[in-house]
């Protein structure tokens, strides 16, 4: 049986989730990380996905992320979030929405740096809006 950690998920607006859990897989910028109890201090940052969550109990959840950063130790995870919201209260609209705000947001960027940066944001919400429109 795996050891269970203490994982926090914060957004701005709440804190969406403090438990124990036994796994916690997180979208983070180098590619995709699983924490779990005992894990090497790491921090990184996070990049728009899935956040899925494996409860003490068994049970999975999954939540949408718009960036942020992860600071892991051996004995939990707190996860600081630009925004997030539970995979079920997410709507095609609202990435629709997401995405276009970027883009408007691209077309009045001056410097390269920015506009590249813009760019990857809004292919990386593309991507999960199929994914979040496919479960």
């Amino acid at each position: 049986m795996a050891d269970n950690f203490n994982f926090e998920l914060v957004s701005p607006e709440r804190l969406l989730l403090s438990e124990m859990v036994t796994e916690v897989v997180i979208p983070a910028t180098e590619g995709e990380m699983t924490v779990m109890a005992h894990h090497a201090p790491t921090m990184t940052t996070i990049k728009p996905g899935i956040v899925s969550v494996r409860s003490s109990g068994g049970s999975k959840q999954d939540y949408v992320v718009f960036g942020g950063f992860a600071d892991i130790l051996p004995t939990g995870c707190t996860l600081l979030a630009e925004s997030a919201v539970a995979v079920e209260d997410l709507t095609k609209d609202e990435l629709t929405r997401r995405i276009e705000t970027a883009k408007k947001e691209l077309e009045d960027a001056l410097h390269h740096e920015h506009k590249s940066k813009l760019e990857h944001f809004i292919l990386e919400l593309t991507h999960l809006r199929g994914i979040v429109q496919q479960d």
